[in-house]
């Protein structure tokens, strides 16, 4: 199984990205957002980071990058493809996938781990994980408060394209859930056909023995394996 992922200028979780995929069995490669496609691959991979400075609407100008082309026309064909953070932004600047990304309630960056609840499975995109099941994955962002309007909601909770949400973790109180503000505590939603999923949260930062929690490790190896 090989992945491809993408870098832009100011991407810094891609090495994480990488080491997540390799330690569940894929081999990866590097595309550099100026290329003008993506090689022949089983995953597209858009990892976070600050892509161009985030100094406009976050992930607006990578959304914009010569590679994104030949992405967006792959995605829209059936290729499985994965946004993480600064990911998530620009798959949603390219209309893969549908709301915004604004700044956080709270007006400042939020770096802390947080608990997911797999909503709806979606596979080979959720891995190994089943529906219900909860994940302690970091998130690290400023701008990762998803929105939608009501009609949006309906229909993503309809269609049941809501990946995730935040739920609070063992002992928390609720409120302390959400860290960002997101509508109907959204975390990650896929496309119609579901084979997009883009998430604010990092779970390629729970696979690994020096990082804080393993709970991500069944979501890699269950893409991988479904796509090998």
């Amino acid at each position: 199984m090989k992945a491809a992922i993408v870098l832009f200028p100011g991407t810094n979780r891609d090495t994480d990205m990488k080491d997540a995929l390799a330690r569940a069995g894929a081999a990866t490669e590097t595309v550099w957002h100026g290329d003008t496609g993506v090689p022949d691959c089983d995953l597209i991979v858009l990892p976070g980071g600050f892509s161009h400075g985030d100094y406009l609407r976050c992930g607006a100008m990578a959304a914009h990058s010569p590679v994104m082309k030949d992405i967006v026309a792959k995605a829209r064909a059936g290729t499985p493809t994965l946004g993480v953070c600064n990911g998530f932004q620009t798959l949603i600047e390219t209309g893969l996938l549908p709301g915004a990304l604004l700044r956080n309630a709270s007006l400042r960056f939020v770096c802390r781990d947080v608990h997911l609840r797999l909503e709806n499975r979606h596979r080979p995109l959720t891995g190994r994980l089943a529906e219900g099941d909860v994940i302690r994955v970091p998130v690290a962002h400023g701008d990762g408060n998803y929105f939608a309007a009501d009609e949006m909601l309906k229909r993503l909770e309809g269609d049941g394209r809501i990946a995730f949400r935040y739920v609070a973790g063992p002992g928390e109180p609720d409120e302390r859930a959400n860290p960002n503000g997101s509508t109907a505590d959204i975390a990650g939603i896929v496309n119609r056909a579901g084979n997009v999923l883009g998430m604010m949260p990092h779970p390629e930062d729970a696979t690994g023995p020096r990082q804080q929690s393993l709970d991500a490790v069944p979501l890699f190896h269950g893409i991988v394996e479904a796509l090998s």
